[in-house]
């Protein structure tokens, strides 16, 4: 047994010449890991070698001391004196200070090596971002830190965000009751008490994952990329006072406004002016809001303005962006991912083409002084100024003698004198005695009937022209907004929609029919007789597209409540007759509703049903098991979870499914009832 008395012994020290040194064979670190030489090599060169090197004399075959050291802990450290020696930085007969062990039978090279390696302790990531901020507070600047500990300036402002979380919140990282990822999740509130509030509220939930607190964090802010913050720019916010949150570990799409009555008022004071500016062009009336609902112009006449020509200048540059844009498309046409700077040149240049597409139109000023504006923000945050509406009450048909004219052509009269004589060359009757007087109205009926079933014949033997016919009216009622009925009793009648979601107007299948609408309606004469003539010069394909949208106008595949009792409204007959056709129709176009960019959201659907309905859609979409996980959750919580676990699933609630796609449960088709009574509040269900 050892004396318990006995001391232990340590090593001595001293320098010796780095050229009396040589990396030992038994050192254990193979793979390079960590910093790397050059930085710790610029590390010594910075502030000397903090740690001395440990070594072990060398002997020759007799056992005798060769006067050269081997390193069997510090390898990295000798390497890095190595290169400082390559370098001409360091003196090959520079001082080394080492620890000198003495070869015992008892301890093998391999062990010290070993040993140096796995007994350091890592530095706990809070003592490094708190030593950031010691030398922060003591003058050094965030890209000197960074320098220093070759690092970049990004990782110190990281490191000094997290510093500034609540203090209980550190202690709790540094006791490893939070991770260092939900750390982070905390920085994007300055908020001390509203981090402790959403950490108390979450430390004993199963959920607590950094997405979850970054919501409850910024769940009354609004994102730095909403349209109203890109309108008024984040620069312009911050200079009125405003406070813009980011989040320094993650995506941010521009961090979190949180004063939004700032916010607001901005948007209203920028519209405004906007629309004072506006207003100088003579407008009778104009609308403000940051947005209007999808339809928002139906029942308008839309005025037909004359676009301003490009100037030379501007021809010249639209030429040469042309030309540029043609060669980059050349030059990386087999290049799957673009460089960064590429793909942002190419959309440069595409927003560029698109301003020239979409010149400034000049209108008629006596138009100009019965129509009105829509001012609204675009989605990217833009301001969209749509000119040229006339609302019916400002409508002016009055044109000279037009309304007398067709009035008189449509008398008795007028068809008596509109036959140019016919009446010469008849024989002479009694009732000439008394002059020419009208036809009776049974004979006019009678005759126009004739008339009538004759073009009926001569239609049905004219496709070409019963297409031309038939384009002709829908293109009346698709672009116009004059109610006549006129010889080809044929219409769609345009379906609004009395209700909508708020995402509908932004949606992409919006955008695509308004782009169409506005594609065709910048060819379509205003002139009635000279659209009959443009329609006949289309080719099949232009006549068939331009068929096919104008029908598409009278698509009407909504959901109503029938009304038993007749009379206004749609039957229980009427309203599955609808929807079977509507389904119908979306089997023959290959309809795809996920496709065309709807998916689950709280605000369209999770939100506004009961638990169990969330429950099935999570069921439904994603399997059991995730639908167990969350079936303990409040009701937005819920809600907020199943949109994270179905954005990607394709899921579809079953109003927008074709009949014979409803969707399996996989192992239970009946929802807990206990599960209704437990919602938060009444929420409708969703049309079904």
């Amino acid at each position: 047994m050892a004396n318990a008395d006995q001391k232990i012994t340590l090593a001595s020290s001293r320098d010796i010449p780095f050229n009396k040194l040589t990396l030992s064979q038994s050192n254990v670190r193979r793979i390079k890991s960590g910093v790397s030489i050059e930085e710790l090599a610029a590390s010594i060169a910075r502030r000397g070698l903090i740690q001395s090197l440990h070594v072990r004399p060398q002997f020759d075959g007799e056992g005798k001391e060769t006067g050269l050291f081997e390193v069997p802990a510090g390898g990295r450290r000798y390497r890095a004196l190595e290169l400082l020696v390559k370098q001409k930085r360091l003196n090959k007969t520079a001082p080394v200070p080492c620890v000198i062990s003495e070869i015992c039978d008892d301890i093998l090279i391999d062990e010290l090596s070993l040993a140096e390696n796995i007994e350091r302790a890592p530095l706990h990531p809070l003592d490094q971002f708190r030593a950031f901020l010691a030398m922060r507070e003591k003058g050094m600047s965030v890209e000197e830190i960074a320098e220093a500990f070759f690092v970049s300036a990004k990782v110190v402002k990281q490191g000094l965000r997290l510093t500034a979380v609540a203090p209980a919140l550190l202690e709790s990282y540094a006791e490893d009751e939070l991770t260092l990822e939900q750390l982070m999740a905390f920085t994007v509130s300055a908020d001390h008490d509203r981090q402790q509030q959403v950490w108390d509220a979450l430390r004993n939930n199963w959920n607590k994952e950094p997405y979850q607190i970054r919501r409850l964090l910024t769940e009354n802010a609004v994102k730095g990329s909403d349209r109203r913050a890109r309108f008024v720019g984040l620069d312009a916010y911050a200079e009125a006072g405003g406070v813009i949150v980011r989040d320094l570990f993650e995506e941010d799409d521009g961090g979190w406004i949180e004063d939004v009555p700032l916010l607001e008022r901005l948007v209203t004071e920028k519209l405004k002016a906007e629309a004072e500016a506006i207003a100088a062009e003579g407008w009778k009336w104009i609308e403000l809001s940051i947005d209007f609902p999808y339809g928002q112009t139906s029942g308008l006449r839309r005025l037909i303005g004359k676009a301003l020509d490009l100037s030379e200048a501007e021809q010249r540059e639209q030429a040469g962006l042309q030309d540029e844009l043609s060669e980059l498309e050349s030059q990386y046409a087999q290049i799957d991912e673009l460089p960064e700077e590429v793909d942002s040149r190419l959309g440069a240049i595409e927003t560029a083409l698109e301003a020239f597409e979409h010149r400034p139109v000049q209108f008629d000023e006596a138009d100009i002084k019965r129509a009105g504006v829509f001012i609204s923000i675009r989605h990217d945050g833009q301001l969209f100024v749509d000119r040229g509406y006339v609302r019916p009450e400002d409508e002016d048909l009055a044109e000279p003698n037009s309304i007398d004219e067709m009035s008189a052509l449509k008398t008795p009269e007028a068809v008596g004198s509109a036959t140019g004589g016919m009446e010469e060359g008849l024989l002479e009757t009694e009732e000439e005695e008394d002059g020419i007087k009208p036809l009776p109205e049974r004979l006019l009926v009678e005759l126009t009937a004739h008339r009538t079933l004759a073009l009926r014949d001569a239609l049905a033997n004219n496709p070409e022209i019963a297409m031309t016919a038939l384009l002709h009216k829908l293109v009346r009622d698709s672009f116009s907004h004059y109610a006549a009925t006129g010889a080809l009793e044929a219409t769609v009648r345009q379906v609004h929609f009395p209700v909508q979601a708020d995402d509908l107007k932004d949606s992409p299948v919006a955008a695509s029919v308004e782009e169409r609408h506005e594609r065709w309606g910048d060819h379509i004469p205003a002139d009635e007789a000279a659209l009959w003539d443009w329609l006949g010069e289309l080719d099949e394909c232009d006549r068939m597209a331009l068929l096919a949208h104008c029908v598409s106008f009278g698509v009407n595949a909504l959901h109503e409540k029938p009304n038993p009792y007749g009379g206004a409204g749609i039957s229980g007959q009427g309203l599955e007759t609808r929807l079977r056709e509507a389904d119908r129709l979306a089997r023959a176009t290959g309809l795809d509703m996920v496709a065309a960019g709807w998916h689950p959201t709280v605000q369209n659907y999770l939100g506004r049903v009961t638990k169990a309905r969330i429950l099935q859609a999570v069921r439904e979409g994603v399997g059991d098991r995730d639908a167990e996980r969350i079936a303990h959750l409040k009701k937005s919580e819920m809600a907020d979870e199943a949109e994270r676990l179905l954005v990607d699933s394709g899921w579809l609630p079953e109003p927008l499914r074709m009949n014979g796609d409803d969707i399996e449960v996989t192992e239970t088709d009946e929802i807990d009832t206990e599960l209704k009574a437990d919602d938060d509040e009444d929420h409708p269900v969703a049309a079904e």
